[in-house]
């Protein structure tokens, strides 16, 4: 079936449809990872995403079987599919895998999610380099009726749990913060023997007895976030150590009086570098990000951890007395290099 990406500057890509029938419409962004397909698909940072994959060959390794271990899914970061449209290069419609269950496409089918092949992915790449992300439609039969803006909506409160779970008995207890927290954050915690408590996104965190917060990634803009930017405000009063990941980073910055923009095309990938301020220490590391913390407008108190090399964009801020941190890419990565899981071991060593 023939299918079409609608982009918002009037650009069109004709392409061939496989996995859901239907049409979606959302924000058009790109990714550089090579593999690590179903762990990124089930990132709840995708909400609202259509997901071009700068990678040609997609599907040839299927989509692992589901299993279970400790309470969570070991496999994949969330419970479902996340991006809302899917556009690669070329499908592979045969899989060879020992692990795989089913094929790319019967899993999209399954969630709902549209894809498109047959597209140039480098061209569509460099246009959004150029032009920074942009709205687009995938459009099969009936077109959506208008382009639609995941970062105007509370995205957060779409993909956060509805009421605490409490995962593992270690001697520490630390409180999540779910903004759209990937399964991955959750297992590197309790590989430490730390008991975890997953609250949503408004969650008064404050009140908890625990030894530590952990603010997660999510979608959108994270000034939508307000009722956890309040949270956190509440959080940074106390002395108990408070760790932010991603969109938790952004949501940190806000909460200590900082500002944040939103990126021209994001940083999504397996192999953003990433130097330790004060240093020639380089990290490679996975991303999935749109927006970041604009450190000029740090508060004293505060400074810079991480920044990009690519861009020179902030990667990470820490307050200069207290135990207060955050980091834009993901230590504990899935897919991607784990360089940078030594920052859990920081963060549970304090509390």
């Amino acid at each position: 079936m023939n299918a079409k990406l609608l982009l918002e500057d009037g650009s069109i890509f004709n392409g061939t449809s496989f996995g859901w029938s239907g049409s979606v419409a959302g924000e058009v962004v790109f990714n550089t990872g090579m593999v690590g397909y179903p762990e990124c698909f089930t990132d709840p940072s995708y909400k609202g995403q259509i997901l071009i994959l700068t990678y040609p060959l997609i599907g040839n390794y299927g989509v692992p079987a589901e299993s279970e271990r400790n309470g969570l899914n070991a496999v994949f970061e969330s419970k479902r599919i996340q991006i809302s449209g899917l556009v690669v290069s070329e499908y592979s419609a045969n899989f060879s895998h020992w692990d795989a269950q089913q094929s790319l496409a019967s899993w999209l089918k399954e969630n709902r999610v549209p894809g498109l092949a047959g597209v140039d992915t480098r061209m569509l790449t460099q246009k959004l380099r150029t032009h920074g992300c942009m709205l687009g439609k995938l459009v099969q039969g009936e077109e959506p009726k208008e382009f639609y803006d995941p970062n105007r909506d509370n995205v957060v409160a779409q993909v956060s749990v509805e009421k605490p779970v409490t995962y593992g008995s270690g001697k520490r207890r630390v409180v999540v913060i779910d903004c759209g927290c990937k399964n991955n954050i959750l297992r590197s915690l309790l590989a430490r023997n730390v008991e975890v408590t997953v609250v949503p996104w408004n969650w008064p965190v404050e009140k908890e007895k625990c030894d530590g917060v952990l603010i997660s990634n999510g979608p959108g803009d994270p000034k939508i976030c307000e009722a956890t930017i309040n949270t956190v405000r509440k959080l940074l009063k106390q002395d108990k150590p408070v760790f932010g990941i991603c969109l938790g980073s952004q949501i940190l910055g806000l909460a200590a009086g900082a500002d944040t923009f939103k990126l021209k095309y994001g940083h999504r990938g397996q192999n953003q570098p990433c130097v330790l301020v004060g240093s020639k220490r380089c990290f490679i590391t996975s991303q999935n990000h749109g927006y970041a913390v604009d450190e000029n407008t740090l508060p004293a108190e505060w400074e810079p951890w991480f920044f990009n090399a690519n861009d020179g964009t902030n990667e990470g801020i820490r307050h200069r007395t207290k135990p207060f941190s955050g980091v834009q890419f993901h230590p504990e990565a899935s897919p991607g290099p784990v360089d940078t899981k030594f920052l859990f071991d920081e963060f549970v060593g304090r509390l």
